[in-house]
């Protein structure tokens, strides 16, 4: 395990960027899931100039590790922004974008195993110390790829209804997430957070041990 604290945010995204770089550069295929959210912003800047209109990097695949339907809608909330953070403008081929979705949740773990498991996944870290879909109180560390109700926490609906922008009509009856289990199972796992707020959680999911 290797731990790197940057100056700021800015530096976070550009030493998170070369991470990614330096595993998409290799001579064979390479199985990236990566995460939407506020925090990979930047580095999606940085990534997007450095791969766009790269055949070298055809080799690149990219799997979404959770998504949240949205009725009446194509893309579900996670796969929409990645398009607008990075697929879009790095000009990703559609071959190589794996998505997730309500549909084929159940088959996750199968399909990624058939690629050759994931190589390296990106994860973020929520304020209340969640990665990917698994939010307190709905996953297990044994869990593979799941689906969560929407009612499955006291305050579920609300985060469901911030999530599909405010409009309770487009709240769908579950989301889906990879859960500990199929995370565990990528090679290389990368987690990220920037801030204050989320800088407690990140000791602890990393020392977990020393706040027992």
């Amino acid at each position: 395990m290797k731990i790197i604290v940057e100056r700021d945010y800015d530096a976070m995204s550009k030493t998170t960027e070369h991470i990614l770089l330096g595993e998409m550069l290799q001579e064979k295929r390479v199985n990236l899931a990566i995460t939407a959210g506020s925090t990979p912003v930047k580095m999606y800047e940085y990534l997007a100039e450095a791969v766009r209109n790269k055949s070298y990097l055809n080799n690149v695949h990219y799997y979404n590790f959770d998504e949240i339907p949205v009725k009446g809608a194509e893309f579900g909330v996670t796969m929409s922004h990645l398009n607008d953070l990075f697929f879009s403008p790095a000009k990703i081929d559609p071959a190589n974008i794996h998505v997730l979705d309500e549909k084929n949740y159940e088959n996750q773990d199968a399909r990624i195993a058939a690629d050759g498991g994931l190589d390296l996944i990106l994860l973020g870290i929520g304020e209340d110390g969640h990665f990917c879909g698994n939010l307190p109180g709905t996953t297990r560390f044994e869990c593979a790829t799941s689906r969560v109700e929407s009612d499955a926490t006291p305050g579920m609906r609300e985060v469901m209804i911030g999530e599909v922008g405010g409009d309770e009509s487009k709240i769908p009856d579950f989301y889906v997430t990879m859960g500990p289990k199929s995370v565990m199972k990528s090679r290389r796992i990368v987690l990220f957070a920037n801030g204050r707020k989320k800088s407690c959680n990140y000791s602890k999911s990393i020392f977990w041990a020393r706040y027992e």
